[in-house]
């Protein structure tokens, strides 16, 4: 049975292997990079790609296994419910308002005609 040609973003494994994603592809080099679900990443020659026994497979359930992510990051990020009041309230209240607008920014004088410019 032939390999899969390898696709950007699509996952294999090698049989009774890691699973994998194919993260680069240089066709001028003829390489593939691999990235494992550890984070290790690897080197394939084209060729080596063609003579391994490679299938296609799942990706993982977990997506934190390469980018080094704990489960305690990601608690409570957001808000699962509504506020007590059963509406998800402002999402704009967390923002600075002077910032946003630019004010953070602006230096006003210490004389009064140049103050009436702003």
């Amino acid at each position: 049975m032939a390999n899969p040609a390898p696709v950007f973003g699509e996952w294999y494994r090698r049989p009774g292997g890691d699973s994998f994603e194919v993260v680069a592809i240089d066709p001028d080099d003829r390489t593939i990079e691999i990235q494992y679900f550890d984070g290790t990443i690897e080197e394939l020659e084209l060729e080596e790609w063609l003579e391994d026994q490679i299938e296609a497979s799942e990706p993982p359930e977990d997506w934190t296994g390469s980018v080094d992510v704990e489960p305690e990051d990601t608690e409570n990020e957001y808000e699962a419910e509504p506020a007590g009041n059963g509406a998800w309230g402002d999402p704009l209240q967390s923002l600075d308002r002077g910032e946003v607008a630019g004010y953070s920014e602006l230096e006003l004088s210490e004389t009064p005609d140049e103050a009436d410019r702003y």
